[in-house]
């Protein structure tokens, strides 16, 4: 009985003094809600984390902590916190912080969206994809097919004689943009539903919270199947380009083979060169991280600005106003020279990635090493979130942060090149999206041929905002509800 009494104090001795060093530590840790046992702030989350992170904000402030499972996590909302995380210290936080459900299929030693960025093979495919995709030359040489996609989505806008699932032509169109770009070729009908499918999935699955983040020892079990159904859709999108990847190869070994003008082209060559030291594993999954960005983002992206525009007919007036005094009075596709000319709309796609942010918590990281942010210490591998939607969402930034106003930016010298943190939708600093020059160019053209060249009106029944607005979490913020409008042709 002694002995039991002496060794339950003893116990009980080590967890005082365990308890007290743990609340040491945590006292030089960022304020936060909270915790319950083993599971921590975990309930908190909800559906729509960004949301919640933005609600607990109000009242632990721009830089707060949680304990999700047995993971520390910090989460900062405001300019000057992502500026330190983005920008200042991005060595710091250079690594991305991947969910164990997407380190499949050697996903996460060839992807650049999740190798460390100090790391040469996320260095060498950056390069690649920067100089030869989205570099100034590159972007005037590609601006021809730009102009085609362009004119073929007029051509089908202008073939329907009723309602339009508006979402779905977005997507086919920057699907096409993206597979002409990096195959000379486009998807059909029945091979585009099937990618869509897994783009959207696999974006969706993304955004999930998943248990075994929160507790790396059940990652074998994969209790949600969240990894189960990544390797499917992951998989799928791999094994279309693979096939891409292998008849190109077949092709390229005729006598009477013609080169093509297209990204795998040039990766091929530089597989078979000296420059660069690049494999077909790395390949494949670059040119997946390349087409999954390219069509989801700035399709979902142009879906949000058609439904926010039809909401608010007075916005969309001021708009296509403004397309017809300086595009003039004929139907045409947008050029991108003529956007520098048309500033309304140029603040309407601002409004439209503050209002509907496609990366709400942009993409997490990791601290590599310890670290100081605003007097607080941040331990070694703390998970850091940007919450990009609760900055959008912060009235002591934003007037009126919950009304749609492009009005709000034609006298402000504010864009989304990653250099405003108020408004950095492609994220910043190392890890800044390369895509950018891209999707801004695609997402401004898209939306003002359509605005120009068609007149637009909800199916009826659809009007209320609420349903509208409705959205679903992941790595892009997708419409819970497809839009469905009517296009009309203008008739000067």
């Amino acid at each position: 009985m002694q002995i039991l009494i002496v060794l339950s104090l003893a116990f009980l001795a080590a967890w005082l003094a365990y308890s007290r060093r743990s609340e040491s530590r945590r006292s030089k840790h960022p304020p936060g809600p909270p915790r319950i046992p083993i599971f921590g702030n975990i309930f908190q989350l909800g559906p729509n984390p960004h949301k919640s992170f933005a609600d607990l904000a109000k009242t632990y402030g721009p830089i707060m902590s949680l304990q999700l499972g047995n993971q520390f996590a910090v989460v900062v909302s405001s300019p000057e916190m992502a500026t330190e995380v983005l920008q200042r210290q991005g060595l710091v936080f250079s690594k991305p912080f991947n969910p164990v459900a997407l380190c499949v299929l050697g996903h996460d030693h060839n992807s650049v969206a999740m190798l460390s960025s100090t790391s040469d093979v996320w260095k060498k495919l950056r390069r690649i994809s920067t100089e030869m995709l989205f570099s100034r030359q590159a972007l005037h040489a590609g601006q021809s097919l730009r102009q085609e996609i362009l004119r073929k989505l007029v051509g089908h806008v202008g073939k329907c004689s009723g309602a339009m699932n508006v979402g779905e032509v977005m997507f086919s169109t920057m699907s096409n943009l993206m597979f002409s770009t990096l195959f000379s070729t486009e998807l059909d009908v029945g091979d585009s539903r099937v990618f869509r499918d897994h783009v959207n999935s696999y974006t969706r699955l993304i955004g999930v919270p998943n248990i075994a983040d929160f507790f790396p020892v059940l990652a074998p079990l994969d209790p949600q199947g969240s990894r189960r159904k990544v390797v499917y859709h992951l998989g799928g999108l791999l094994e279309i380009v693979e096939g891409m990847i292998e008849k190109r190869k077949r092709a390229r070994g005729a006598p009477d083979y013609r080169q093509k003008n297209d990204f795998l082209e040039k990766l091929l060559d530089l597989a078979e060169g000296h420059e660069y030291d690049l494999n077909i594993e790395e390949m494949k999954h670059l040119l997946v991280d390349l087409i999954i960005a390219g069509s989801d983002t700035s399709g979902a992206t142009t879906e949000w600005a058609i439904v926010e525009l039809l909401l608010h007919p007075d916005k969309m007036t001021k708009l296509k106003a403004e397309l017809k005094s300086v595009l003039g009075s004929k139907q045409r596709v947008v050029e991108e020279s003529d956007i520098s000319r048309l500033p309304y709309l140029q603040a309407t796609v601002k409004e439209v990635f503050r209002y509907h942010p496609v990366a709400p918590l942009l993409s997490p990281h990791v601290a590599e090493d310890e670290t100081q942010l605003n007097g607080y210490v941040i331990p070694k591998n703390t998970k850091m979130f940007v919450n990009f939607w609760g900055i959008t969402r912060d009235p002591s930034i934003w007037k009126n942060p919950e009304c749609f106003e492009p009005e709000r930016f034609l006298d402000k010298d504010i864009d989304f090149g990653g250099q405003h943190f108020e408004l950095i939708p492609f994220s910043s600093g190392r890890r800044i999206c390369p895509g950018l020059p891209l999707a801004g160019r695609m997402v401004q053209c898209m939306v003002a041929t359509l605005c120009h060249n068609f007149d637009w009106k909800l199916e009826k029944g659809i009007e209320s905002k609420e349903f509208q607005r409705e959205d679903v979490f992941g790595l892009a913020l997708q419409k819970k509800n497809p839009l469905w409008a009517i296009p009309t042709k203008v008739s000067w």
